[in-house]
């Protein structure tokens, strides 16, 4: 990776200006909560108002994280902060940590009542099409115009970017969601032969013959189109839109496209498969649960960090030791496109000068500094979003098994269309749809009903 010091020299000054400027800034009240929840951290970084700059001052500023690999670890996170606290033992940070089951509502509690946090990591589709987009978040363009941003991913770099050309989100990383199957259960049924293990691919024609054997082999739940919410739901969209080579938005991320010949034609194929079975008590964290003790022969819902799990018994098997392989979609012409996350930092604007520049200068230290940006990428589990920050996992235990990702699955990672307004309603109505399908709906009533709600809340957010 090619780091310069520029942008953080530049953010430095920029500090250092906003401090001056805003004489006691740092002493007015914050808009952040002064009471956290239980799961918030104070580090030997976030040290007392004793530990300040050469000029007396210093800044407070709060940082909240989703479960992002182990930056939902407070021991993880306390380590990361304390070397951001060596370069920068002026700014004290506080860290909360959130979840997917009610994080979003904290936030936006939050924000309703004048207390956002200055910092908050996250993907593209809260920080950028969210509340990005109705004008909360601090423009980021400054970083990508430094070259410490000229190796940062295309689609990662696209993906941070607003409607309005506005940059709201950094990234740190990424990776691509693939699926994995139970090799003894494919070997078993004689379906190994449909696959192609060394690459990692297979074909729609192959996939349907596997799950045919696998089933007439006496083994019933191949694999789940689970659907009782919005869990792991990009497992169940990569599927449907690979199989036959079709798309779930426009490439100007502005209307659902989900009603094509092809999305219904796969719609219509899964539905009609004997060992498919579309599960309306299941979303993807359950689905995981049922591969890994042998109940399902796929996932839908995998990726690196899944296979590098040693939670639920040894990394890369199942409870009862099968071994695990990951897999790319099925696709009729050869091509998989990969549902990507993406995942960085955006500041609220809560009006302080003085902690949005300390905001940046933490988020400069976290994702640019060229020693701390391999722990930082290596505390997510997941890929540096700088193209050139390579091999940062050798010499670690988990080292063949990222290579093997970053060889044969984040090549494949497609376009990010989670930022197209109106997304928190499509992933509603896409679980819905599933439901109906599953229990007898037909496939092109359906997915007509998806896009028309769909679009309709693209036109209200509009």
């Amino acid at each position: 990776m090619k780091r310069k010091k520029i942008l953080a020299l530049g953010l430095a000054m920029t500090m250092a200006m906003s401090l001056a400027a805003c004489g006691n800034t740092a002493d007015k009240e914050t808009k952040a909560p002064e009471t956290q929840a239980s799961g918030e951290s104070e580090t030997a970084g976030a040290q007392n108002d004793e530990t300040a700059s050469a000029d007396g001052e210093s800044t407070s500023i709060t940082l909240w994280t989703y479960p992002i690999g182990n930056w939902g670890n407070s021991e993880t996170v306390d380590g990361l902060i304390a070397s951001f606290n060596e370069a920068h033992p002026e700014i004290k940070v506080s860290v909360e940590y959130l979840d997917y089951t009610n994080g979003d509502d904290q936030v936006n509690t939050a924000i309703e009542g004048g207390q956002a946090p200055d910092l908050i990591m996250e993907g593209p589709e809260r920080l950028v099409a969210n509340w990005g987009a109705k004008g909360y978040m601090v423009d980021l363009t400054e970083f990508f115009e430094a070259d410490s941003a000229s190796d940062i991913h295309e689609s990662a770099k696209a993906a941070c970017q607003a409607a309005d050309g506005a940059y709201y989100e950094y990234p740190l990383c990424m990776v691509a969601h693939c699926m994995a199957i139970n090799e003894r259960i494919f070997e078993e049924a004689d379906a190994l032969q449909y696959v192609d293990t060394e690459n990692h691919t297979w074909t729609t024609e192959n996939f349907f013959k596997a799950v045919q054997a696998i089933y007439d082999s006496g083994h019933q739940d191949v694999t789940a189109v689970y659907c009782n919410g919005q869990g792991g739901d990009q497992g169940t969209r990569a599927l449907i839109n690979n199989l036959y080579s079709s798309t779930f938005t426009n490439p100007e991320h502005t209307e659902y496209t989900v009603n094509t010949p092809e999305n219904i034609k796969a719609l219509e194929e899964l539905a009609a498969q004997d060992g498919v079975n579309f599960d309306a008590s299941l979303v993807g964290g359950d689905e995981i649960t049922l591969f890994r003790n042998g109940t399902l022969a796929m996932s839908l819902c995998w990726n690196a960090a899944q296979q590098t799990n040693s939670e639920m018994g040894e990394a890369g098997k199942t409870i009862n030791g099968d071994n695990i392989i990951p897999m790319l979609f099925p696709s009729d012409d050869g091509k998989t496109e990969l549902c990507g996350g993406i995942w960085g930092f955006g500041i609220f604007n809560n009006g302080d000068d003085a902690k949005i520049a300390a905001a940046k200068t933490f988020i400069d230290f976290i994702c640019n500094d060229e020693t701390q940006v391999v722990e930082s990428v290596k505390a997510s589990t997941y890929f540096p979003a700088h193209q050139d920050l390579k091999g940062i996992y050798d010499g670690t235990e988990i080292a063949d098994v990222m290579s093997t990702f970053s060889e044969y699955f984040m090549p494949s990672m497609g376009d990010y269309y989670q930022v197209v307004p109106g997304w928190a309603t499509a992933r509603t109505e896409w679980w819905n749809m599933l439901q109906r399908i599953g229990t007898g709906g037909d496939a092109a009533t359906e997915v007509e009903t998806f896009v028309t709600n769909a679009n309709a809340a693209v036109t209200a957010e509009q």
